[in-house]
């Protein structure tokens, strides 16, 4: 595997205003519904600016949500390049087992292409439904929903018709799809070790579950900015780059019960691509990007976590978007601000981690919490906290069905928890507002999420609550919170 880091450049150098990227930063950091963790511009394929929200760092994998259909549609490419499946077969003829089974004559009109747009004809996400007609075989029971429209027609976000696409690749190839793309895809451009969630065992979601550096996503924006070349390899063949880079089905109204769905996902949907009103870009919950800004020869690549994507896609048409379209004058000394900014990204500390600890009695050197109430969407399934003295630290531990998580709170920064024998790599910052109340955040470095928690050493309960709450939460354990292994 090439491991050659990317090149870089200043931004003065390709022609951009790097006090456009200051105002951008400013604007995200501003923004009381954006968190950014990560950042990475290239123009005219040079790095120009790079950086990563402390605790967050470059080497971390970052749980990229539906950003994985991005590189699940690479996927489908190299093995429509390898002759292994077509565009215009029919989605059960992969799958003669469940011939019998699949009667309805929609289902059995969805072809590849269909799977790849969005556009088999069913009129909403029918995962949930998929998983109870059949638990042990998604395909299975995604294939035998009939569609209310014909194949073809009809554009609706569904998981399933990515996880079967992904299927068809696996089932083909013999491989995991982990696999399948590391000689193929990973290695050529130099990605590291990712993860990739399974179900079931062996097979990679497709959809989903994808850890990979902010980096690896940089290089797959720049391969597709390149229409799949790479330092001279066709990697991904470029009528598939085509295909998927441009818009295959109508996306009017893609979420019409969600109100955060906003232009930008009204502009078609390609591949495993959403068009934009800039360019094309992979998405995925909770803020992770690769915008693809051909007529800017950029790639902007973000990782974050925030409930309103169309405000971070705003924020980059109207602050970023300039910089890169040559709007403003570059220069040497904006370069260098730039460069210090992005040096010193940290997340802003919870208001109690800046509270003396010596507001704590002595009850708090040795105290358990259980919870204040029930679990839901947006609270975890914790059972107990437990909080307990350790020199100039504090020791806490979260328990959750999945096993006992630790860390330590030390005043005034982010403590980060990962090492080998840790559930999951954590950090942890927070202090007393007064002494009966502590009050700390959680951050699963390796997702997009936060855990805020509070705990009351009068009624010895706690509260927590998620700021973005991890998807599939009632299957979502502390433990998964990390990149899964075998690593790919």
């Amino acid at each position: 595997m090439n491991h050659t880091p990317l090149p870089t450049s200043s931004p003065s150098a390709q022609g951009v205003d790097a006090d456009g990227i200051l105002r951008f930063l400013d604007a995200l950091e501003d923004s009381p519904t954006q968190d950014p963790h990560s950042l990475m511009v290239l123009r005219h394929g040079q790095v120009i600016a790079h950086g990563w929200w402390a605790p967050y760092a470059a080497q971390r994998r970052h749980l990229l949500y539906s950003l994985s259909k991005s590189f699940t549609s690479a996927a489908a490419g190299i093995a429509i390049g390898e002759g292994l499946l077509r565009l215009d077969d029919p989605a059960i003829s992969y799958f003669p087992e469940f011939d019998t089974d699949v009667t309805d004559a929609r289902s059995r009109s969805i072809l590849v292409r269909h799977l790849a747009s969005m556009s088999t004809g069913h009129t909403f996400d029918t995962l949930a439904q998929a998983e109870q007609a059949d638990p042990a075989n998604l395909v299975r029971g995604f294939l035998m929903l009939p569609p209310e429209r014909d194949p073809g027609t009809y554009f609706a976000y569904n998981q399933p018709a990515t996880y079967t696409l992904a299927a068809i690749v696996q089932k083909q190839s013999g491989l995991s799809l982990a696999d399948y793309v590391r000689p193929r895809l990973l290695d050529p451009l130099g990605i590291g070790p990712i993860g990739w969630q399974q179900y079931p065992p062996g097979q990679n979601l497709g959809f989903s579950g994808l850890f990979a550096t902010t980096d690896a996503v940089a290089r797959l924006g720049q391969l597709h900015l390149k229409r799949g070349s790479w330092h001279g390899s066709q990697l991904l063949p470029e009528e598939w780059v085509e295909l998927a880079s441009s818009q295959q089905i109508a996306t009017t109204v893609p979420f019409p019960d969600d109100p955060s769905s906003g232009p930008d996902w009204r502009q078609g949907y390609g591949f495993q691509f959403w068009m934009s009103r800039h360019g094309y870009r992979g998405d995925g919950a909770c803020g992770q990007f690769c915008l693809i800004l051909p007529e800017q020869d950029a790639v902007v690549a973000i990782t974050s976590q925030t409930n309103d994507m169309q405000e971070t896609l705003d924020i980059v048409w109207s602050e970023l978007l300039p910089a890169l379209s040559g709007v403003g004058a570059p220069s040497g000394d904006a370069d260098d601000r730039l460069r210090a900014r992005l040096e010193g990204l940290r997340l802003p500390l919870p208001a109690e981690a800046a509270v003396p600890a010596h507001l704590q009695t002595d009850a708090w050197h040795h105290a358990s919490f259980a919870p204040a109430g029930s679990s839901s969407q947006e609270q975890p399934s914790l059972r107990a906290v437990h909080v307990a003295r350790e020199s100039e630290t504090w020791r806490i531990t979260l328990v959750d069905d999945s096993g006992e998580l630790s860390t330590v709170l030390t005043p005034g920064q982010w403590t980060i928890a990962d090492a080998p024998t840790d559930l999951v790599p954590i950090a942890a910052a927070g202090g007393w507002s007064n002494p009966e109340t502590l009050r700390f955040d959680v951050v699963f470095i390796e997702t997009p999420h936060r855990l805020q928690l509070s705990c009351d050493i009068t009624t010895h309960k706690f509260t927590a609550h998620w700021v973005t709450a991890p998807l599939h939460l009632e299957s979502t354990p502390l433990s998964d919170l990390k990149t899964p292994v075998p690593l790919g």
